[in-house]
């Protein structure tokens, strides 16, 4: 590990620590820095759901379909990034002129189609990014669709002008499709930590991850699944409950193998159960969080509230 930084020479924690485990361009650090706090940690909010999941969001305890009242719970919340698509960065975010770090979501899937053979097409590129000042960009990667054929080729170009920019590329790792489906779900230990590997392989700088799950019953009889995945799945729910997460969690974070994971809140949540999560992914040694509707639904004053807890248990693994 390098400890020839500034930081360190001062006797201060290096903010890129996170990302000194393998190589990373000059460009991306500079603009990774951005994403950070002073602690080296990441909470960004994301803004991307509306295209994902309609316009279902507006039943919420907020003014959740106002992309200001967005852009304001991030100033507030003193959030690291904000992660949008490009008409909302280009109409709401610019407003406030690069107060919060912004990520450009370049690619997205509406909830029409079957998720049987999931595919989220480009929405923007690269240079659409870095125009309006973004300081990373957001690609999801559906791992195991039937068509990552289309899927890895158009991530790879993405990385390409990535690279030709300095910009820094967060992967969405996401299992999905049928095949997903038949060999235990999206949200197994299998699926998740495996997407993480392969959104290693394909060049991210960070990684987008969700909390795997316990796999159903028939998940052990499948003949479908590796032995490997059938057998640890076993030991794992064998384990008292709150090991066994933590072990799911530790495995996707090593499954990065030193790229830096983020992790996702997922389907809305009670606080409770938010912040138990959010304890497990900081022992497992993540970067930090990207919650979105877990924040900007909850009433301002909770969000608010709930955003200085979980900084707070960021700032204390530190």
């Amino acid at each position: 590990m390098r400890t020839t930084t500034s930081e360190t020479r001062r006797g201060q924690r290096d903010v890129l620590h996170h990302f000194r485990h393998c190589s990373f361009s000059t460009g991306e650090l500079a603009r990774v820095r951005s994403l950070l706090d002073e602690h080296g940690k990441s909470l960004i909010l994301p803004y991307d759901q509306f295209i994902e999941h309609d316009c279902r969001h507006l039943e919420a305890d907020s003014d959740s379909g106002d992309p200001h009242y967005i852009m304001q719970l991030a100033l507030e919340g003193g959030y690291t990034g904000v992660a949008v698509h490009y008409g909302i960065s280009k109409r709401y975010w610019s407003r406030h002129e690069g107060a919060v770090p912004l990520v450009v979501k370049l690619n997205g899937k509406t909830a029409i189609p079957s998720q049987a053979r999931a595919f989220s097409s480009l929405t923007a590129n690269v240079e659409d990014a870095v125009r309006v000042g973004a300081v990373a960009v957001g690609y999801t990667m559906y791992y195991g669709s039937p068509r990552e054929s289309d899927d890895f080729p158009q991530l790879a170009s993405v990385r390409r002008e990535c690279e030709r920019f300095g910009m820094p590329l967060i992967v969405w790792a996401y299992p999905r499709g049928e095949d997903i489906d038949r060999k235990g779900g999206p949200d197994t230990s299998y699926a998740l930590e495996s997407a993480a590997r392969v959104a290693m392989e394909m060049g991210a700088t960070i990684i987008k991850s969700n909390v795997p799950k316990a796999a159903k019953p028939d998940f052990l009889e499948s003949s479908g699944v590796p032995s490997y995945y059938r057998k640890l799945e076993k030991e794992l729910q064998e384990m008292p409950a709150d090991e066994a997460m933590q072990a799911r969690v530790d495995r996707v974070v090593q499954a990065a193998q030193g790229v830096p994971v983020l992790f996702s809140g997922g389907s809305e949540l009670g606080d409770d159960d938010l912040l138990y999560r959010a304890e497990v992914c900081v022992k497992a040694g993540c970067l930090g969080f990207i919650f979105g509707r877990n924040m900007w639904k909850r009433e301002k004053s909770k969000a608010l509230e709930v955003t200085e807890r979980l900084k707070g248990l960021l700032h204390e693994a530190v």
